[in-house]
């Protein structure tokens, strides 16, 4: 996978990272980083995609609803999260590569967080997300537009490259805040576990004192 470090440290520029991708690249990229998410939640279960983790500094200036701007984020509400702005970037990139004049507006869709309750959903939504970004280049001719470039809000100019790769930044992001939140519900489990083991252990050794009575 990529090593955005050195982009968030300010030692090398995004254009820079990408400099020698191609479309083969982006390719091999999104598939290491779909295996990696996939990997991250491999021993979930369902209970985990919906459990609260403790994020103290969870804050989302974009929801929707304002209630939700200071919520934690669940298992399930990362993954939609990342693959649509995954998916956002590669069919916008798609567009540059094929010489379309860069325009405003979104190309975005997520799904509601609330309706992923399980660990399957979380799977199917990585590999559909990966199907689809895959499409996405079968778009780019050959060769694609690169000197179609796109403006940041920053006044920085980037081609069809970059706009795909700052999807998988965007991914890359996240990959801490998925593992946290997965050694957060695995410890919860266990901590349940135990309790429902020594519950368990009193409730025999209730039902035995008073068999001797």
């Amino acid at each position: 996978m990529l090593d955005f470090t050195p982009v968030r440290n300010k030692s090398l520029t995004i254009d820079q990272l990408c400099a020698d991708l191609g479309a083969d690249d982006l390719r091999r990229l999104t598939g290491q980083m779909v295996d990696t998410m996939l990997s991250l939640v491999a021993a979930c279960t369902d209970a985990d995609v919906i459990f609260v983790p403790d994020d103290p500094e969870a804050e989302d200036t974009y929801a929707s609803d304002p209630s939700e701007a200071f919520l934690a984020w669940t298992l399930g509400h990362v993954i939609v999260h990342t693959t649509a702005s995954s998916e956002e970037a590669a069919f916008l990139a798609a567009e540059l590569a094929r010489g379309v004049p860069h325009r405003e507006g979104r190309s975005r869709y997520e799904a509601p967080w609330r309706t992923v309750t399980t660990i399957e959903q979380c799977r199917q939504r990585l590999e559909e997300s990966r199907r689809m970004r895959l499409a996405s280049l079968e778009l780019w001719p050959s060769p694609p537009h690169l000197d179609n470039l796109f403006t940041t809000r920053s006044g920085a100019r980037y081609n069809a490259i970059v706009r795909f790769v700052l999807g998988l930044s965007h991914d890359d992001s996240h990959l801490g805040q998925i593992a946290e939140i997965v050694r957060q519900a695995g410890e919860a489990r266990e901590v349940q576990a135990m309790a429902a083991t020594t519950d368990g252990r009193l409730m025999v050794g209730g039902q035995t004192r008073e068999s001797v009575r």
